[in-house]
């Protein structure tokens, strides 16, 4: 007699006969984003509207691959890992690792190579200078803000840039890290790897991970797999619907949420092999509008285009 299984025990199964995790590929995790930025910048594309601010994050990406290869922080050692993996926390978590100096000389070297750029607007230009103006305890205390283990004010013209040097700093340490040591945690909308939230989903095309959905974190882009139809910011399997801008990609659409009224932003590779989850987030940003305009509300910000609303 064929056994039927209920929804949990269908996770559960799945869980154990999937690929779990996706580490970043330091080789060219930035690169990939920058490709897409221009892509969806140019004429006909979903970007085009914001062209200009896409490409100048194509450049700030371009830049963050650069200062990616020239760090290594250190890793957790043993005792931080089995701390992590007993009381199921984040094994490099933004609220509790003790950064060290590498990001804020990852933000002088993203902030040097724009500043280099002729195309680059003298706005930006000030804003770089800014930066590599501030002493290293106020560099420190804007990361905090960003982060979000303080709560004051964002200057929102030098966030992205701020963000950037942070996600070149974790993801050289999620990128290192041994996938065995990172453990699943008792909230799975959250990083595993550093505890920050997602900024989109992805379907996953490749022969390991065809039609499997990651959420892909918006600092450190670990991706942990999420079974589909499902909320990920409340964890409902009701009232799921996904939108799109009609006649718009196919490749991007919203998952929404009736019961928490959220929605996050949901990729398709078998559309476009080309989606990159904060490239084509931040692309599609007439997509937030309609949906703000239609009572969902976005469960977290993009990095690059910082929105305290």
């Amino acid at each position: 007699m064929q056994r039927i299984l209920d929804p949990g025990q269908i996770e559960a199964f799945a869980q154990r006969n999937i690929q779990r995790l996706r580490l970043p590929d330091r080789a060219r995790v930035f690169s990939t984003r920058a490709t897409r930025l221009r892509q969806q910048s140019e004429p006909g594309a979903i970007g085009h509207s914001i062209g200009d601010y896409l490409q100048l994050m194509a450049h700030l990406a371009d830049a963050q691959q650069t200062a990616l290869a020239s760090i290594e922080p250190a890793l957790p050692n043993a005792e931080q890992v089995t701390h992590a993996q007993t009381f199921h926390m984040p094994i490099v978590a933004v609220g509790s690792w003790r950064r060290e100096e590498h990001w804020r000389e990852s933000l002088r070297l993203i902030c040097d190579a724009l500043a280099a750029l002729p195309e680059i607007s003298g706005q930006v230009r000030s804003v770089c200078d800014r930066l590599r103006a501030l002493k290293p305890e106020q560099l420190e205390a804007q990361a905090e803000d960003l982060l979000g283990t303080q709560t004051s004010p964002v200057d929102a013209a030098s966030a992205p840039f701020v963000m950037a040097a942070l996600q070149v700093y974790w993801v050289a340490l999620a990128s290192r890290m041994n996938i065995d040591d990172i453990r699943e945690l008792d909230v799975p909308g959250v990083c595993p790897t550093c505890g920050t939230l997602p900024v989109a989903s992805i379907v996953r095309a490749d022969s390991r991970s065809q039609g499997l959905r990651y959420l892909h974190c918006s600092l450190c882009a670990t991706e942990w797999h999420m079974v589909r139809v499902k909320c990920s910011h409340c964890q409902s399997t009701k009232g799921i619907s996904y939108q799109s801008i009609e006649s718009g990609p196919r490749g991007i659409r919203a998952e929404c949420c009736d019961t928490c009224h959220t929605y996050r932003k949901i990729l398709y590779q078998e559309e476009d092999l080309a989606v990159e989850p904060s490239a084509d987030d931040l692309a599609s940003l007439a997509l937030d509008l309609l949906l703000g305009e239609a009572g969902y509300r976005r469960v977290h910000p993009n990095p690059l285009l910082w929105n305290p609303s």
